[in-house]
Order: C-alpha cells, then sequence, then structure tokens
C-alpha cells in the first residue's frame, strides 16, 4: 500500500482554492452527472471503510488540481495482479520542477526564437540576386520582409489560444514543420509571388516561436523568477536578428554563383530548423499546466477504470476534499473528523471517484477564444493608454532594427567589411544588454533596497527605497529609463557623425551607433514585455498580441521606406528625424515611473 500511495502522491505544491459561486456551479454540474451516469442513489453507510461499493454506486466527481492529496486505497493493500499504477511525475506542476529539467525548455525556447530571428534578418543580404533571378525589381523582393512580418503578427492571435487549449508541445512541432518546410520552398520558388506567399507562411510557422515561448516562460516559472529567462529570451531575439544577415552576407560575398549564394542562404536554415524541430519532437515536454492537469486526470481515470475491471470499486477520499466539489447527494460517509496527521480512517468515505478539470469546464469553444484573441488585443490597443504607450514604442524600436536590413546595403553595397562590422555590433549590443539587465534584477533586489530595510546609514540607499521603491508595479521601468536612451543616442551616432555615408566611410560609426541603438532596443522589447504582463495579468496574453502586431507591421514597412526616406532627406536628416523620435518615445517609462499610480488608477483592465 506505500508502494501505492508513494506513486500516486506527488503530482506538485501548489495550492488553488475555488470560488463559492463557481463551487455551487460546479456543485449542481456534479449531481447532474450522477444522474446522467448512474440513475441510481444508495443510502448511507455507517462506516466508509466497511462499505463495498459496486458498478451501481454513484460516481462521485471531484477537481484536480497541482498539490491534491490522491485518495488511498486501504481495501487494496494485499491485492494481487493489480493494473499498473500510472507515472504521474511526468504530469507535474512546470512551475516545481527541478532548475536542470526547467533549463531544457528554456533553451530549446531561445533557440527556435534565435532561428526564427535568424532568418527575419538573413533575407536582405541576398535580396538583389533573388530580383536578378526571379526577373523583378530589388523593392519587390524586400516586399518578402513586409509579408513574413505579417505572418509573424498575424498568426499567433489563432495559434496562442490553440496552445492554451491543446498544449504547447503540439502546436510547436506543428509551427516547426510549416517554417521548414515553406523555407525549402522559399529556396524553389519560381517566381516573386510564390517567393512573397512562402515568406508570409514562414513567418507564421516562425511566429509561435517569439508569442508562445513567452507562454512557456510563464508556464514554468514564476513571476518573481522569469526576468531572467526572459533576459535570455530577448537576446535570442535580437541577436538572431544580427546573426542573420551577417551568415547570409558572408554566404553571398563567398560564393561565385549569385543563383547559388541565395539558394543557399535558405537551405542552410531549411537544415539548421530540421535539426531543431528533430530536437523540439524528442526533448521538448510540455508545460501549459491545465493540459498536463487533464492528462493526469484521464491517466487516473483510466486507472480506476482499470481497477474496476477487476473488481476493485472505490477508493477512500477525505471529507474534507469533498467540501465545495462537484458530489452526488448519496455516498458512503464515515465521521466527519478530518484527521491529517494521523492517517486514521476517520473522516473518510470509500467512494467511486472520477476526476475532472475545472479549466476544462470553464474554457469556451476554440471559435469563441479565437473571436476574442482576435477582438481584445485591439479593443486594449484604443482603450488601454499603457498598451497603446509601450505599443507604439516598441513598435518604433522594431522598425529600427528592421531598417538595419535595408539600411547597411544603401550605405555600403556589397561591401562585406563594412556590412560585417554593423551585424557583429549589433549582436554585441544585445549580448551586453543581456547580461546587463541580468545584473540589474538582482540589483533589484539589493537587501538596502528592499523596503522592509532599516538600514539608516546610506542617503543613497534611503533616497532608493522612498523615491524608487523595489517593490513598485513600475520597478522593472527603473533600469530601462536609462538603457532605452541608448535608442536615441546610437541613431544619433550612427548617422550624425562626420563622414558617414560618404566616400572611404569604413562604416565604423555606423556599427557603433547601430550596437549601442540596438542595446536600446533590447531594453525596449524587454520593458514592454514584463510591463505589459505584469500590469496586464489575465489580459497579458492580449496586451502583448497588440504590442506584437504593432511591432511586425511597423517592422515589416521600415525596410520598404528606408532609401525613399534617406534619399529624399538625405543621411543627417533621416538619421536625425529618427532620433528624434526616438528620443521622445523614451519619456514614455519616466512618466510611468513618475505617474503610473494614476494613469492605472483609470484603466479599466491594468491592475491597481
Amino acid at each position: 500500500m506505500e508502494a501505492l500511495e508513494s506513486n500516486l502522491g506527488p503530482t506538485a505544491e501548489i495550492e488553488t482554492s475555488i470560488d463559492p459561486e463557481k463551487a455551487e456551479k460546479h456543485h449542481r454540474h456534479g449531481e447532474k452527472c450522477e444522474t446522467e451516469l448512474t440513475g441510481t442513489r444508495t443510502r448511507h453507510s455507517e462506516n466508509a471503510l466497511e462499505a463495498s461499493p459496486d458498478a451501481n454506486t454513484p460516481i462521485t466527481y471531484l477537481y484536480l488540481e497541482f498539490g491534491t492529496k490522491l485518495p488511498t486505497l486501504p481495501h487494496l493493500e494485499y491485492a494481487e495482479n493489480l493494473p499498473p499504477v500510472p507515472d504521474l511525475k511526468k504530469f507535474s506542476n512546470p512551475k516545481t520542477w527541478s532548475p536542470m529539467r526547467k533549463l531544457v525548455p528554456l533553451i530549446l525556447s531561445c533557440v527556435a526564437t534565435f532561428c526564427t530571428a535568424y532568418t527575419a534578418g538573413s533575407y536582405s543580404p541576398p535580396s538583389r540576386l533573388i530580383a536578378n533571378d526571379l526577373g523583378t525589381s530589388h523593392l519587390s523582393v524586400l516586399v518578402g520582409i513586409t509579408t513574413f512580418c505579417l505572418g509573424f503578427g498575424l498568426a499567433p492571435m489563432a495559434l496562442a489560444p490553440m496552445s492554451e487549449i491543446w498544449g504547447r508541445y503540439i502546436v510547436f512541432v506543428v509551427a516547426g514543420i510549416v517554417y521548414v518546410v515553406f523555407e525549402a520552398v522559399c529556396a524553389l520558388a519560381p517566381n516573386l509571388a510564390g517567393m512573397l506567399v512562402a515568406r508570409f507562411l514562414v513567418g507564421c510557422g516562425s511566429s509561435v516561436f517569439s508569442s508562445v515561448v513567452g507562454g512557456v516562460l510563464a508556464d514554468v516559472y514564476d513571476k518573481a523568477d522569469r526576468n531572467t529567462p526572459m533576459s535570455y529570451f530577448s537576446f535570442a531575439v535580437i541577436s538572431g536578428t544580427g546573426a542573420g544577415p551577417l551568415v547570409a552576407a558572408g554566404i553571398v560575398n563567398s560564393m561565385r554563383s549569385g543563383t547559388r549564394a541565395w539558394k543557399w542562404s535558405f537551405w542552410h536554415q531549411v537544415i539548421a530548423g530540421g535539426v531543431l524541430l528533430i530536437a523540439i519532437v524528442v526533448f521538448f515536454h510540455e508545460t501549459r499546466g491545465s493540459v498536463l492537469l487533464s492528462r493526469q486526470a484521464a491517466a487516473l481515470n483510466k486507472w480506476y477504470e482499470a481497477l474496476e475491471e477487476r473488481g476493485h470499486f472505490g477508493v477512500a477520499v477525505r471529507e474534507s476534499q469533498l467540501e465545495g466539489i462537484a458530489r452526488p447527494s448519496a455516498a458512503y460517509t464515515s465521521s466527519s473528523s478530518d484527521p491529517e496527521s494521523d492517517g486514521s480512517s476517520e473522516g473518510l468515505s470509500t467512494r467511486r471517484v472520477r476526476w475532472k478539470v475545472q479549466a476544462d469546464e470553464e474554457r469556451a469553444s476554440l471559435a469563441t477564444i479565437m473571436s476574442t484573441s482576435i477582438r481584445r488585443p485591439f479593443y486594449l490597443l484604443f482603450t488601454e493608454p499603457i498598451v497603446f504607450a509601450f505599443s507604439l514604442w516598441a513598435a518604433f524600436a522594431w522598425g529600427v532594427l528592421y531598417l538595419a536590413f535595408a539600411v547597411v546595403p544603401y550605405l555600403h553595397g556589397n561591401e562585406f567589411s563594412a556590412s560585417m562590422r554593423t551585424y557583429i555590433a549589433m549582436i554585441g549590443g544585445s549580448a551586453s544588454a543581456t547580461a546587463v539587465s541580468v545584473w540589474q534584477e538582482e540589483l533589484l533586489k539589493h537587501p538596502k533596497w528592499r523596503p522592509e530595510s532599516q538600514d539608516t546609514s546610506s542617503r543613497f540607499w534611503a533616497f532608493m527605497r522612498r523615491r524608487f521603491p523595489a517593490d513598485s508595479p513600475d520597478a522593472r521601468l527603473y533600469f530601462a529609463c536609462v538603457t532605452a536612451s541608448f535608442l536615441p543616442a546610437g541613431l544619433f551616432g550612427a548617422f550624425m557623425a562626420p563622414g558617414t555615408g560618404q566616400e572611404g566611410d569604413k562604416g565604423t560609426s555606423l556599427a557603433v551607433g547601430m550596437g549601442f541603438a540596438t542595446w536600446g532596443i533590447y531594453s525596449v522589447y524587454l520593458a514592454s514585455f514584463n510591463y505589459l504582463a505584469d500590469m496586464y495579468q489575465i489580459y497579458a496574453s492580449s496586451a502583448l498580441a497588440a504590442n506584437s502586431f504593432c511591432r511586425n507591421l511597423l517592422g515589416g514597412s521600415f525596410p520598404l521606406v528606408t532609401a525613399v526616406m534617406f534619399n529624399n532627406l538625405g543621411i543627417k536628416g533621416a538619421g536625425g528625424l529618427l532620433a528624434g523620435l526616438a528620443t521622445v518615445l523614451t519619456v514614455i517609462p519616466w512618466v510611468l515611473v513618475f505617474w503610473g499610480d494614476r494613469i492605472r488608477a483609470r484603466s479599466h483592465m491594468a491592475i491597481k
């Protein structure tokens, strides 16, 4: 019996509560299920453990949660020829996984994100070669960046709710197949129309590895521990965007055949994507909590059915588990006491039990969820000032990032060394931003900064506790107020430095400036994600979907207008315009740090 209990016990550690109104609804639903499934009722038994339920005994439906204490099987202590006990450890709460087990989805998610960001950036260097072979203009080929971004921005509105219902794993695998297959189609595209459609579908497939990865990290890590994994995720996004054009430019530069060069800029991604897809299929495990609970309930129910097929009916359930949970009116019940510590049989009921998951019953249909998933982001975008401001800020930053794909060839043509400096600087900027972000998160936990600190020896820490408390909802923005200013500073340095774009320009100022601008873009991206997730909680997915849609819409359009803007305004004029807009938008985190409480007080959906 001890062996049975040890296998059934360790489901998870987190306790949850049930709302009284919902409990009453589930109570009525349970009685209805009992009547429909059994059609019979039985009388009270004076001793639950001595009673013998049979096939005519009503089924009690209980709600399974992580941390639920599962029933014991005292009457089977010496039974033989029992069906194997299900292994529930693989369905445990992801937040209770060991650090090493959490590392697997984190690494796979970051690698997948890197690859899809890489795909976005690698399209620009061979674009002129593609235009030559497909018999079209260079600008028309660059529309492939726009169609990629459209797929990247629109697909998550359908795929994200699917991942919440069916699980992250299946959506990851299917999206990975779409991504790899249509990357291959890009390499084989016979005309421009085929290329643009394939790029749209590549964007749809790869979008999962950006939008749903945020959900995976939220599944696995608590809010307090999420910044460091999010920092790695953000690094994968930004560095992949720089690595893509770097490697693609190298391929174009090293191959004599233009046709082979642009085709291999896709084929090497197909190979890498295939390896990644195999790794996801083999090593990635489901992380969605409600899906794991449903599978746990199904495994237990299947086992109970197998026991009943061999004549073993009923399990010992504590009375405390039946409070506020769907239950039939007739059951085998013993004393009302509930001994949690002495292991006695008092307060136990022998019942035929089946498990259900509350989230499964409360979930709307897929069509309703998808409709809400499409409508709510736009509602938040136009009614919530916080969502609108962060979406505008992040969209502009993303536009600058994608502008780099077009501005480097515009300024330096096919000169590989100058292009290489810029792309390496962008990767270096994102790496520096990641390291500093992790350090900043640790600094926020400094004991002298915490509100409970009684230290009076330092005026600096006393000032920080008073004016910038570490437990404030706006605390995530403190560092972004400073590091996000690297975006306008980098743009000024990249385009306003003497000699930029002129004959003999080695691209040094552009590289240094874009390196710092990338650091600023990273800060904007991380601050937007963390702040919207914290402030909107149950509506976080919709807020982030609005943010993602704006980012990709503007990001996809910037490469198309780069040449026009720089031709009409000149390098310094266009650079100054971009830097000026970035400077204005950098006030957003400062406004929230000083007046965030007032702004949130007027919100209908943000936490107060």
